[in-house]
């Protein structure tokens, strides 16, 4: 599944219905990226993809999966954000490399292709040591998996086994080389970094509510950040809702905690995407419309808290409350279950730059008068600390605080 940031990737092999396979292990990844899908599959060592714009219903259909024979479906997948890329790839044409593609994924192919080291993984172990940032790979040969995880361990990649049904096995740890052959799964590497940085917004935003990430239920993250925000920044109100629908466990915390009843005040199209991730403001603005619908009967004459997960250039927000006044709410309280968003990911998160987030440019109380709610509160950032207990430590909030554990190469 290709998008830029935060996108899902599912690598099959080994079963003649690989391209199915990942058909439908890309629905379920569908949640990580909307603006485009591509399968690559391998039959007699040819490769042959379908790419498209849009979600994976959109863009394949049975005649289209027909023509994606073969028992193993795509050859590198990588997830993240290389640093180095430029530097890389300058040494790399300088040595006569010929690039196709501006992809940071190329250079790694490239250091694959001039390594030394045998047998085969050994030089994919080679080029992974020389890659500096965010990276979750998976590669496929003609009989191995091959998956490897930066030593920060940023991006999540996990390892699923399938039989008749898919079983959860295991993370790969970070900067551990993960291969898979008929042999079985053997662990060929394992370096652990001192002070792993595992993106938080995993447990705010990105995984789906039934997900384990990084050793940790995403649901009673996501309940306690709601929980926790109603004992801060409590209001006297009537009904909580959520923007649904990353933001719904959080509000049910939130409600649970406040003795408040919780409702679906908005009820969301799941035919459009997020508009977080959309390519234009003007795109952003007209999705939120068709994506959200306010149920009067609920918010009619009543005092209400809204709950989402995060506030990024701010203009979602505003048209939310506005939706909210125009149904007849009779005061709107936003709640954010994740601190003030005041700097850029360089991790693998699509986020704006650094000047477009309104958390960097205003205060609380400007942002509150451009949102037009009546009173704003976040999740701090000490408290969401807290919340992680012993783990704290192991997460990157960059985001949050504008300190990166990698810097950025210019």
């Amino acid at each position: 599944l290709t998008r830029p940031g935060d996108s899902g990737r599912v690598v099959s092999y080994g079963d003649p219905e690989a391209s199915r396979l990942c058909y439908l292990a890309l629905h379920a990844l569908q949640h990580r990226g909307q603006e485009g899908v591509v399968i690559v599959a391998v039959n007699n060592k040819v490769l042959q993809s379908i790419t498209g714009a849009g979600l994976v219903s959109d863009v394949f259909n049975q005649s289209k999966l027909d023509q994606l024979p073969g028992d193993m479906a795509i050859g590198v997948a990588h997830n993240g954000n290389l640093f180095n890329y430029n530097t890389l790839r300058a040494k790399l044409e300088d040595n006569g490399s010929i690039f196709n593609t501006s992809s940071d994924t190329e250079v790694v192919l490239h250091l694959i292709a001039i390594s030394k080291a045998r047998p085969f993984f050994l030089r994919i172990v080679d080029a992974c040591e020389k890659l500096e940032g965010a990276y979750s790979v998976v590669f496929v040969t003609e009989d191995k998996l091959v998956a490897v995880r930066d030593p920060y361990g940023f991006r999540p990649l996990r390892l699923v086994h399938y039989l008749i049904e898919a079983t959860y096995e295991r993370e790969v740890h970070p900067r551990e080389v993960l291969m898979v052959d008929k042999d079985g799964v053997q662990s060929l590497c394992f370096i652990p970094h001192p002070e792993p940085k595992q993106c938080i917004f995993e447990h705010i935003y990105f995984a789906l509510p039934n997900s384990v990430v990084f050793g940790r239920s995403v649901y009673e993250s996501r309940n306690h950040f709601g929980e926790v925000l109603a004992t801060e920044a409590p209001v006297e109100c009537d009904v909580v809702i959520a923007v649904p629908d990353s933001r719904v466990v959080a509000a049910l915390g939130y409600a649970a905690k406040a003795e408040v009843p919780f409702q679906q005040g908005l009820i969301r199209s799941h035919y459009v995407g997020r508009t977080f991730i959309e390519p234009s403001q003007k795109i952003r603005d007209f999705g939120v419309k068709l994506k959200l619908s306010p149920v009067r009967g609920v918010l009619e004459g009543k005092r209400v808290v809204v709950v989402d997960d995060s506030i990024v250039r701010g203009t979602t927000s505003s048209k939310i409350v506005r939706l909210l006044e125009e149904a007849g709410a009779k005061e709107v309280h936003m709640r954010i279950a994740s601190p003030p968003i005041i700097a850029s990911c360089y991790y693998g998160v699509d986020t704006p730059s650094t000047e477009e987030l309104i958390s960097n440019r205003m205060s609380v109380e400007e942002i509150r008068e451009f949102i037009g709610c009546d009173l704003l509160a976040s999740l701090p950032i000490d408290i969401l600390n807290k919340l992680l207990g012993n783990d704290s430590q192991n997460f990157c909030y960059a985001s949050f605080s504008g300190k990166y554990p990698v810097k950025r190469r210019r």
